[in-house]
């Protein structure tokens, strides 16, 4: 049942109730691609290069200084 209020302490109460639903696992995994991703967005990756990045690198915890290159090697069309 879940409560409908906007009082502060009502509020308060339902975040800790939805955070004990998920399990902590969920969270850890969610924070480290969330991590992967601001790492490929610093790196001047767009969304669709984070992505292919982040596949590409799954065990790593930082890409390389040089994905950006790697995605335009891997993503270049020959010129046959």
């Amino acid at each position: 049942m879940s409560d409908r209020s906007s009082s502060e302490a009502d509020l308060e109460r339902n975040v800790m109730n939805s955070l004990k639903a998920v399990p902590v696992l969920s969270m850890q995994r969610f924070f480290l691609r969330s991590a992967r991703f601001m790492d490929a967005y610093h790196k001047g990756l767009n969304g669709t290069q984070a992505a292919w990045a982040i596949k590409k690198y799954r065990g790593h915890r930082v890409l390389p200084e040089s994905i950006t290159q790697e995605f335009d090697d891997a993503h270049s069309s020959p010129t046959s």
